[in-house]
């Protein structure tokens, strides 16, 4: 990333707001070596002061901010001015350049970084991206089946189905009931929007199970349960798809929910599921206090996986992914921005739309989270740690995986 920065001041400006305020302003603005060098001459001051404001303007829209008195010029060697960052400058280099004519500071600033996306954290051993053979067509890349949503809730729907196609999966096709199929019609594009029968305004439930089994019979993976709602009929209708769909599942929020209130269950679904759990939601499916698996989290990651004879995902600040054998995966990221609603409906699409091309539930359980995870540290570099939006993700899923394809993976 290249950037350039100008400004220009007033020499008499500078020389009036030092009389004016004196050893308050200098100190604001400038280091002690600064104004040593400068040794009150208004020139020079200035000069500082259009060369600070010129480095701000480089940085403007990188996600860094460097106030003036953290930014420090003084000459080089060879009597050049030189620039010195005081802080996390991220790999950023600055040249700075100063004239002064007829009585104004002029400066010049080039800023050189590296692409927040190319600095990308380590990631996990069994993180593995799909390959993408150049002689592909749609069906290469695999069909998911999406059942999400419910009256209230269509948004949930949208970001799971939308981020397994962003994902890579070569056709999604999204499940909603008959009352809000009109909204995700009109809102999804690229994936194919189906109504099928509902037992109350906007809830599937289990009348639709037969036509539901044999749309997944002829998946890669179904991706099951953001905004699903809780009515009793669709709980019925994810239990039976839980222990019966032949595909690989990932299931998510009020699929979880599902399971948890049917006991019965744990240790006897079909092969490959993936549980993505929340801590709350950990809680439900364990009978343990979220207070206690925060205390051991690998530990309830391990024995819940073995429990329920699935993978499990324990989401978090370094989320934890367990498999039923005892492998484990610990993700390294901490990113407070992806502390807001949807986001986790973006994490079961990513999962969802990795195994639809072909990775096996585990390394795509992992390979997921890190993902999720590095589009939301992109986002917050730019961003900060608040306002993030979970639709925001949708579009940094495809640029994360291309940095990693380019690193290797």
């Amino acid at each position: 990333m290249q950037r350039i920065g100008v400004d220009a001041v007033s020499v008499d400006r500078i020389a009036l707001a030092v009389s004016r305020s004196g050893p308050k302003f200098l100190n604001k603005v400038y280091t002690p070596a600064e104004q040593a060098y400068c040794a009150g001459n208004a020139e020079r001051l200035a000069g500082r002061w259009a060369a600070k404001e010129a480095v701000i303007k480089c940085f403007d829209g990188t996600g860094i901010c460097f106030p003036r008195r953290r930014i420090e010029v003084l000459p080089a060697p060879n009597g050049a001015p030189k620039v010195r960052l005081l802080g996390d400058h991220r790999g950023a280099r600055v040249e700075v350049s100063i004239t002064h004519h007829s009585r104004l500071a002029v400066a010049t600033a080039h800023l050189e970084m590296p692409e927040v996306a190319d600095n990308l954290l380590p990631a996990p051993d069994a993180v593995l991206l799909p390959e993408r053979p150049k002689d592909a067509h749609k069906g290469t890349f695999g069909t998911a089946i999406v059942l999400a949503g419910s009256l209230g809730y269509t948004g949930a729907a949208y970001l799971a189905a939308t981020a397994t196609a962003r994902t890579g999966a070569g056709l999604v096709r999204l499940l909603v009931g008959d009352t809000i199929y009109p909204i995700l019609a009109a809102k999804c594009t690229e994936v194919m929007a189906t109504p099928v029968p509902e037992v109350a305004p906007g809830a599937v439930g289990h009348a639709a199970y037969d036509s539901i089994l044999r749309q997944m019979s002829t998946a890669e993976v179904g991706v099951i349960g953001p905004g699903l709602g809780r009515d009793s009929s669709t709980a019925r209708l994810v239990i039976d798809l839980a222990l019966h769909a032949r595909c690989p599942l990932v299931i998510d929020a009020d699929g979880l929910n599902a399971l948890a209130d049917s006991p019965r269950s744990k240790g006897k679904l079909g092969k490959h599921r993936v549980l993505t759990p929340h801590p709350g939601e950990m809680a439900r499916l364990t009978g343990k206090t979220v207070e206690a698996i925060a205390a051991d989290r690998s530990g309830a990651a391990r024995k819940a996986a073995k429990e329920w004879g699935a993978v499990v995902v324990l989401k978090g600040a370094h989320t934890v992914v367990a498999h039923p054998d005892g492998r484990i995966s610990e993700d390294p990221h901490e990113v407070p921005a992806l502390a807001t609603g949807g986001t986790g409906d973006v994490l079961s699409g990513i999962i969802g739309g990795l195994i639809a091309q072909g990775s096996d539930p585990f390394s795509a359980a992992v390979t997921g989270v890190y993902i999720h995870a590095a589009a939301g540290r992109r986002l917050s570099r730019r961003m900060g740690d608040s306002g993030l939006l979970a639709s925001d993700l949708l579009p940094e899923i495809p640029v994360v995986m291309n940095v990693l394809r380019q690193g290797g993976l």
